[in-house]
């Protein structure tokens, strides 16, 4: 006779919430599948294409009424486990109160050797539930690749890759991002 494990579903957003807020600003976490999980503090050539994001994303968004931001967490209503901080984020309407949006319309992950697994296993799979999200944006930082992740019309997820030599359109934020900016002053 096979006995049926009970998984323990960890915490949740608003223990997370509780749990996170004493912590000092510098002290940075993401939930990931109900674990608290330590983010490292990042080397300068990821922050110099975040900064490029932000910038170019921000150029975009401004038309339509959206914010690129760095560092603020995303939520979603179908998946109560997860609260990750995806390196830019898009979003509308007022500014947050708190560090959560639950209505991203772009989100872009700067890869990382030791978190690349998890940015595009779970997370990616999180980033999917989110009802509001229209693009995520997967970019490498030791190559010039950007992977283009777009839900259409019928709520199913497309891939595409692009190269240094590619754009992205943008629909969504009324622009096109060209991958070489993503890559400005980065040497390969």
């Amino acid at each position: 006779m096979a006995l049926a494990l009970r998984r323990d579903p960890g915490m949740r957003v608003a223990e997370y919430q509780a749990w996170v807020a004493p912590l000092p600003d510098e002290e940075r976490w993401e939930l990931i599948d109900g674990e608290p999980v330590p983010m490292a503090p990042q080397s300068e050539r990821h922050q110099q294409i975040v900064a490029n994001l932000v910038r170019h994303l921000r150029s975009f968004g401004r038309d339509r009424g959206c914010r690129a931001v760095p560092g603020i967490a995303v939520l979603s209503e179908a998946m109560d486990t997860f609260a990750p901080i995806p390196d830019v984020v898009v979003r509308g309407g007022p500014m947050l109160k708190d560090g959560y949006a639950r209505d991203p319309v772009l989100v872009a992950e700067v890869l990382s050797p030791s978190t690349m697994s998890r940015d595009r296993g779970r997370k990616t799979d999180f980033y999917r539930s989110v009802a509001s999200l229209k693009v995520s944006l997967i970019v490498y930082q030791d190559e010039p690749r950007v992977e283009v992740w777009r839900r259409d019309a019928d709520g199913f997820w497309a891939f595409e890759a692009r190269d240094l030599n590619a754009a992205i359109d943008l629909p969504e934020l009324g622009g096109r991002l060209a991958v070489a900016e993503i890559y400005d002053d980065i040497a390969f």
